[in-house]
């Protein structure tokens, strides 16, 4: 006897879309003045590549083998550096988030800055595409004496490739301490269209491309005028900039409508602030 069920009906009736879960951890540390790895962990999509430098920081080069980000997503990323040292991370390409059916993709970063020591953060861009979901945070502790470069750039739809973003929603979180104590916080969050909350001039005035670059040392003040000259220099007039620097934090932000023209100034300011070549994966 036969039954009378469809193949649909005997299939499975629960289907779970394969997820990355991705992990990375990397700690850098001092030996005879000399920074070397003390510490490598990866694990799922996330991955570490340290390309040979001989004329800078050592750097770490962070890769997402999946290619992008969607609904239930997670990388988590730890990076330290002991006393006396000084590396640079940064990740081998734009980081995508696509269209999200439910949930978020989530990116958690943990950053930790030993006295007389200097991280670089200097991530390439993270693309919002239409629809997408993405939580994203980052916590940093220093030293008392530890210095933080940290860059972040967000894109809402590119427009050389036509993109249109009519949704989307994003949340970015970002908290420092120094010493143990918090000198720095800041919040973001995106829900609906970005031509409503971003149109205003309190916003971007409708500008989609967004950069945030922090100095976290003790002397950041003294390199605001170092600061304003870069801008000026590497000044567009299609990018929207500023800096300000208060309580040993130094701040620049950036608007554009042109994430390509952003880009240059990107690397035209961190060259010069930094007296120092962004690493080879920024040019490839």
């Amino acid at each position: 006897m036969y039954g009378a069920a469809t193949a649909s009906d005997l299939g499975p009736q629960d289907t779970r879309l394969q997820r990355v879960n991705g992990s990375a951890r990397i700690r850098f540390t001092g030996a005879g003045g000399r920074t070397r790895l003390a510490d490598l962990y990866q694990q799922g999509s996330a991955k570490i590549r340290l390309p040979k430098v001989y004329d800078g920081a050592d750097t770490a080069v962070l890769i997402n083998t999946a290619g992008g980000l969607t609904g239930g997503d997670a990388l988590t990323y730890d990076v330290a550096v002991d006393d006396a040292t000084h590396a640079i991370v940064t990740s081998q390409t734009a980081e995508r988030a696509y269209r999200s059916n439910s949930g978020s993709a989530k990116v958690t970063t943990s950053l930790k800055v030993g006295d007389d020591a200097t991280l670089e953060w200097l991530p390439q861009e993270t693309i919002l595409f239409d629809r997408s979901s993405l939580s994203r945070s980052i916590s940093a502790d220093l030293a008392p004496e530890g210095r933080l470069l940290l860059l972040e750039t967000l894109v809402l739809g590119r427009r050389a490739m036509r993109e249109t973003v009519e949704k989307v929603w994003f949340r970015d979180r970002w908290r420092i301490r120094r010493g143990g104590k918090l000198v720095f916080a800041d919040d973001i969050r995106f829900d609906g269209d970005p031509g409503k909350f971003l149109g205003g001039q309190a916003a971007t005035g409708g500008d989609r491309t967004i950069a945030t670059f922090l100095d976290c040392t003790t002397d950041a003040e003294d390199r605001l005028s170092l600061a304003r000259s870069c801008l000026e220099a590497s000044g567009n007039h299609a990018i929207h900039a500023a800096a300000s620097a208060w309580n040993g934090l130094l701040t620049v932000r950036f608007v554009s409508d042109d994430s390509r023209i952003l880009r240059n100034t990107l690397v035209s300011f961190l060259t010069d602030y930094r007296s120092a070549d962004l690493p080879r994966v920024w040019h490839c």
